[in-house]
């Protein structure tokens, strides 16, 4: 079982320890699906005279923070009663995506929740699901709004790239060079914080410099060696953003074991799981997020809502969440699960996930 995540914590407030999330064995997380299977056709779409079936579809599998995302989801649905499953790819890119979008529609699914890798890549097979009657939901990284029914944002990006902005001119006492280190030069999400990075920087920062935008495309290797390039490309690189639990991994991984340990300052969105040993040796010495449990939870709840009938995803709508209470529905027909989260030495050791 989960418990719920922090949803109000910012970076500058006296950060308390709270109660652990509850343990999540990563390895064991994916019910079903892999790169080019289907998942057995569902039967019960959803309703109030039966379960609701909801299609989970991250970037791609064998992601952690995708792993504890969908494991959230799948808590959810079992305690609705539903029908779980999780499919995806194995690499992040949308035309990875799409076969699973449309063997979600032909099974007759009551709700896809999707966390596109494209914001217009997944339209036209998202509408033609819809057309079929499937709910969908985004999570985590959105589609052009018209492409879905309702969106929920694990924050705000203003207070996500802020959180960011923060913690890495903390570490470098506000002024040198900086890099980010990112996920796909076409993530949604991903594209939108850095922008506002930019923005945070200019106005409020300008003795820090971003000399560069690298893209690891979510993969463990390639955002390694991008690290190592960029160190070897700006030798007076202070720190490194990374807004990607991926890379924040990997490039911790190489600062780790290299001469730049300790003097070129690392932080990011990351998970404490991934991210503890690196704290605790004293590699990076604060990131944030949110609690990815609590983001596929609510994105559960929110489907079954929306297949119910008990909210269309206007600006208002109001539903039940299960253990994180009530939620109103936004502009944009989105949902907004809470604030950026810090981690640290003081901290860290209170959460498993």
């Amino acid at each position: 079982m989960f418990t719920k995540g922090p949803k109000t914590r910012r970076f500058g407030v006296g950060l308390v320890a709270i109660a652990a999330s509850a343990a999540l064995a990563l390895s064991g997380c994916a019910d079903s699906g892999t790169e080019g299977s289907a998942s057995a056709p569902a039967t019960n779409g959803g309703g109030e005279g039966g379960g609701v079936s909801v299609t989970f579809l991250p970037k791609n599998l064998g992601n952690p923070y995708f792993d504890t995302s969908n494991a959230g989801g799948k808590e959810a649905v079992e305690e609705f009663g539903g029908t779980f499953e999780e499919v995806g790819p194995t690499e992040a890119s949308p035309t990875a995506q799409v076969p699973f979008i449309q063997t979600a529609a032909q099974q007759g699914v009551g709700a896809l929740v999707v966390s596109a890798n494209d914001p217009e890549a997944l339209c036209d097979a998202l509408d033609e699901a819809r057309g079929a009657g499937v709910k969908v939901v985004t999570f985590d990284s959105d589609t052009n709004p018209e492409c879905r029914d309702l969106f929920i944002n694990q924050a705000t990006a203003e207070g996500i790239a802020k959180v960011q902005v923060d913690l890495i001119t903390e570490q470098i006492g506000d002024e040198g060079q900086i890099a980010v280190l990112s996920a796909s030069a076409n993530a949604t999400n991903q594209n939108a914080w850095i922008d506002m990075m930019k923005t945070e920087l200019e106005a409020n920062h300008p003795n820090v410099e971003l000399v560069e935008v690298a893209y690891g495309d979510d993969d463990d290797q390639t955002s390694f060696d991008k690290t190592a390039a960029l160190l070897q490309t700006y030798p007076e690189l202070k720190g490194i953003v990374s807004p990607t639990t991926v890379g924040i991994a990997a490039a911790a991984r190489y600062l780790s074991t290299s001469d730049y340990k300790g003097k070129v300052m690392l932080t990011g969105l990351g998970t404490p799981n991934q991210m503890r040993e690196y704290v605790e040796d004293g590699t990076v010495e604060a990131f944030a997020l949110w609690n990815p449990a609590d983001l596929g939870y609510l994105a559960a709840y929110a489907a079954q809502a929306l297949v119910n009938g008990d909210i269309t995803g206007a600006e208002g709508d109001e539903f039940e969440a299960g253990k994180l209470g009530s939620y109103t529905v936004g502009a944009d027909a989105s949902v907004l699960l809470g604030d950026p989260y810090v981690f640290n030495a003081e901290n860290i050791a209170d959460f498993d996930f």
